[in-house]
């Protein structure tokens, strides 16, 4: 039989789920639990959380099975490429960096972030000369672009941990694009597809509607 505490708490569970959804519940669940485990310092230098991100994805956190992962490198490219989750890891030096991750909505994070250069898993494909912008395709649709020199110049992560721990789902699982020094928007999760072009004109899905292709943080997001 219920206690009226245990009914009061079945009530709570049931109006979350109801309002979030029960994967929002459990990515939620997730979070809290890796804060107890992440890395909040890194060499000497303070770090935000993993909670202190706000969900602001177009279509919801995605969940992805890494167990049939493909990453596609395609485009102007020499030899085009897939790789599974593993063959990523596994397959290309590893990188740390320190980078804040700078939102229009108003906030930021600094963070620990390890991964692999873009540039590396470019070169396996090997870049066409005429190339200069390289777009990132994730499983919700979402797009960006970036300079290809710009990859390449600023040594660009495509991150699979943040503070030591596996991204969570909700932060982009199984890679999220450190584009640092650029506004939040170009710092794609959920990565699926690589793209390298010469249109130096593409506008992805923010920029479609206004946001600065350039997202420099040196300027407002919002414009040409």
């Amino acid at each position: 039989m219920l206690t009226r505490n245990t009914a009061i708490v079945s009530v709570i569970i049931i109006a979350l789920l109801s309002v979030y959804g029960f994967n929002a519940y459990l990515d939620n669940l997730r979070v809290k639990e890796l804060e107890g485990v992440e890395v909040r310092e890194y060499q000497g230098e303070k770090l935000g959380s993993i909670a202190d991100f706000r969900e602001n994805s177009i279509k919801g956190p995605q969940q992805v099975d890494v167990n049939s992962y493909i990453l596609q490198v395609t485009g102007l490219v020499q030899t085009p490429r897939n790789y599974s989750y593993r063959e990523v890891l596994d397959g290309f030096q590893r990188y740390e960096k320190v980078v804040t991750l700078n939102c229009v909505e108003g906030w930021s994070v600094k963070v620990l972030w390890e991964g692999v250069l873009v540039s590396d898993i470019l070169k396996e494909s090997g870049v066409l000369p005429d190339a200069n912008t390289v777009i990132f395709h994730a499983k919700d649709g979402y797009t960006t672009s970036l300079p290809l020199d710009y990859i390449t110049e600023k040594e660009i992560l495509m991150a699979y941990k943040m503070n030591g721990v596996a991204l969570p789902p909700e932060r982009g699982y199984p890679f999220q694009l450190v584009a640092e020094s650029k506004w939040g928007y170009k710092w794609i999760k959920w990565i699926t597809k690589i793209e390298v072009s010469n249109d130096e004109g593409y506008r992805g899905y923010w920029e479609s509607r206004g946001y600065s292709n350039d997202a420099d943080l040196e300027e407002h997001y919002w414009g040409p």
